[in-house]
Formats: structure tokens, sequence, C-alpha cells
């Protein structure tokens, strides 16, 4: 074990000069996949809870197609299906794109988490009660400013029990970065059982480490609930 974290340390842990560690890329991974999923996600999660069908249905078939179908899946259509087609290989933005590995992991884990995110928001937006948009109308706010103002804001409280548990499996799900060839905590984890023959201790190393990026990231959003959720609390009489 003690030889094992000798020789696979620096690339489980910190960078050995080759580059990212296997910890930083998996954080790298899942910040940069939360970041962009959460921001486009609530337009998207607006736009699914509207009464214009023509604005709900696009949004409604993308969840359901990327809820309903593995990110396994869709990692492998990303990073080598598309490439496939002629028509990415005749762009020279779209070919530049598609060659690097780490841009094909990052497009599948973004629409895989944003799918899950819109509906965990659209839901959250549905269950605000009526008469905070009814108080919110009466003070004249309509449109854009009711949605930026009293909407969003609420239904993101709201969503935090259910968020937390996404950003957990989003986490989790990074680990299909490997088949990518992206270096990250089991990509380490599989180089080192590989060289070394060591299989517990090579994925129970895996294993450790994203335990504690889970219970981290666990008792992050406890922090937020008890800050931003309050208000939700049944008062005591």
């Amino acid at each position: 074990m003690i030889e094992l974290l000798q020789q696979y340390g620096p690339a489980f842990l910190w960078s050995d000069g080759n580059g990212l560690s296997g910890l930083s890329m998996t954080l790298w991974l899942f910040i940069i996949s939360m970041v962009l999923g959460f921001f486009i996600s609530i337009p998207l999660a607006i736009a699914r809870v509207s009464e214009h069908f023509w604005v709900r249905w696009p949004v409604e078939f993308y969840t359901y197609l990327f809820r309903g179908t593995p990110l396994y899946i869709q990692l492998l259509i990303c990073y080598t299906g598309l490439y496939g087609l002629e028509v990415v290989r005749d762009s020279a933005l779209l070919d530049q794109f598609f060659r690097n590995a780490l841009n094909c992991t990052l497009l599948a884990f973004v629409l895989n988490t944003c799918a899950y995110t819109v509906e965990i928001f659209a839901g959250a937006i549905r269950n605000i009660p009526h008469g905070e948009v009814e108080a919110a109308r009466a003070y004249g706010l309509y449109g854009w400013r009711l949605n930026l103002f009293v909407v969003i804001p609420a239904a993101l409280r709201r969503s935090l029990p259910a968020y937390s548990n996404e950003a957990i499996l989003m986490l989790h799900a990074t680990s299909l970065a490997f088949t990518a060839t992206i270096a990250d905590i089991l990509k380490v984890a599989r180089d080192a059982n590989a060289a070394t023959f060591l299989t517990f201790q090579s994925f129970g190393i895996a294993a450790l480490l994203y335990m504690l990026l889970s219970f981290a990231l666990v008792g992050a959003f406890r922090l937020a609930e008890r800050r931003w959720m309050t208000f939700l609390a049944p008062t005591r009489g």
C-alpha cells in the first residue's frame, strides 16, 4: 500500500509535472459541468413550465431524451459517434472541437446534468405558492422581472435538496471520463492496478477519494439549506 502511494500518489492527488492529477481532473470536470449545466438550465426550466406548447415542447423532448438514455451511451456518441458524421468532419470548427476528448466528455456531462437540473428547477417553479407570485404582481413585477426577482430565487431555494442529489450523482458520473482516456481518479486507479496488480488497494484509494468528495458536497449543501431554506421550516406554536 505504501509503495503504491509512493508511486501513484502524485498521479492521484497532485500534479507530477505531466498535467493535472486524477483528483484535480475529476474536480475540474465536475465543477465545469455543474456550472455550465446550472446556468443553461435556468432559462430552460422557465421554458419548461411555459403555457405555450411551442416553447415547452423542445425542452420536454431534450430532457426526456437525455434522462431516458444512459450517460455512458451519451458519452460514446459525443466521443466517437458524432465525429463519424460527414457534416462534423467537413466543418473546421466542429472537426477541431470533436477531436478533443476533453471537449467531448464535457459536452456529454453538461447536456446530461442540464437535463436533470431543468426538471428539478421546473418542479420547484411549479411548487411556488401562487400567493407569492400574486404578491409580486401586486408590486408591479411582470415578465422577466417577475422571473428574475421572485420565481427563480424561490425555485432555487426549494430545489436545494434535490439538486444536492444531482450534484453527488454527477460527481460519481465523472468516473466515466476514463472511457475517453481522460486521466481522472478512476483512470489513475486503473493504471495503478494494471501496473501493480494491487486491485483492492488501487480501487480502494479511488473509492475513498470519491467518498470524501461526496461527504464534502453533502456538508456544503446542508449549510446552504440551513441558510436559504429556514423560511420553509415549520413554525412552532
